[in-house]
């Protein structure tokens, strides 16, 4: 099964990319094999992740760069991460609304996915539905983040080029002071700039930027204004990206950074999945009410678990020592 649907996602079929997408969503064992099998050819997308507060137009501003990609002929992915629906537990299929000038569009493959609890800002399955997209062929893949505000650092760790999107009057100049949005941000957007108390927002991201410490040759993040629901500033919005994509320093610390992410992420999964199964619902259980009363400190109880696959830290330190 998975050798046939690897053989529609490499052909872009939009059928096997939706199938894909759903195995890594929701089956992990499937989705390692669907992974395993499409990795060789994945390294060539160049994924442009989107974030900022709910209400900062992140949708909408989605929509008009891949019409203006579109028109210079890049294949286009976008993955819409949406809160997760408290009856179905799916995506709430917000952006994938804001978009339907595009369903018709064969070169752009629109896909909503839900957080399901995930924090960050993503949805668990995020990077490996951008593989997914990757291996289909797609030049360009956006990632719009659920927008639930300073919290949103997997986007950094997930993304070639990260573009903060904010807008006036929502209390974004505090927000744009704040360290985490300064250090994610590769582009910054005033949305809705055509609101009163946008040159103001700007101006605090600008002052925020001066305490930065840039070097000479250092990418120093734009401050691009824009009106999305108009077009207005999409056109300097897409020379900011393409500068920055033509600098290309930094590109591939990032993405070994990202590499290593994966990893780290593969690992834990792993390793708790196995500890769930060594243990079974009811010896986790035992150990669970150990620590509640306070028995067993969670460390020590940890440090138990991974001694049956090794050494845990604690145990290690304690023979250094």
């Amino acid at each position: 099964m998975i050798e046939a649907l690897v053989g529609g996602v490499l052909a872009g079929d939009p059928r096997a990319i939706a199938r894909a997408i759903s195995i890594v969503e929701d089956d992990r064992a499937a989705a390692a094999s669907l992974v395993r099998a499409i990795f060789g050819r994945t390294g060539r997308a160049y994924l442009l992740g989107v974030t900022g507060p709910p209400g900062a137009g992140k949708s909408t501003l989605v929509d008009r760069l891949v019409r203006s990609y579109r028109q210079a002929g890049r294949s286009i992915g976008v993955l819409a991460v949406d809160p997760t629906s408290p009856f179905t537990g799916g995506a709430v299929l917000a952006d994938r609304l804001r978009m339907q000038a595009h369903a018709a569009d064969p070169g752009v493959f629109i896909r909503s996915m839900a957080t399901r609890g995930h924090l960050g800002g993503l949805a668990r399955g995020t990077a490996d539905a951008a593989l997914v997209l990757d291996a289909a062929g797609k030049d360009l893949v956006f990632i719009e983040t659920v927008g639930v505000g300073q919290d949103e650092v997997d986007i950094a760790r997930t993304a070639d080029l990260c573009i903060v999107a904010l807008v006036p009057g929502a209390g974004d100049e505090i927000q744009a002071m704040k360290a985490g949005i300064m250090e994610i941000a590769d582009v910054f957007v005033v949305n809705k700039a055509d609101r009163e108390g946008s040159r103001q927002l700007a101006a605090a991201i600008e002052s925020a930027l001066a305490l930065q410490p840039y070097g000479p040759g250092d990418w120093r993040p734009p401050i691009v204004s824009t009106v999305a629901t108009t077009g207005q500033g999409v056109e300097a919005l897409v020379a900011a990206i393409d500068r920055f994509r033509e600098r290309q320093d930094g590109a591939a610390g990032r993405r070994r950074g990202r590499s290593e992410q994966q990893l780290l992420a593969c690992v834990a999964e792993a390793a708790v999945d196995r500890v769930r199964r060594e243990l079974g619902p009811a010896g986790l259980a035992a150990l669970v009410d150990r620590i509640a009363s306070r028995e067993v400190d969670p460390y020590t109880a940890a440090d138990e678990l991974l001694g049956r696959f090794g050494p845990g830290p604690q145990s290690a330190a304690r023979e250094r020592s």
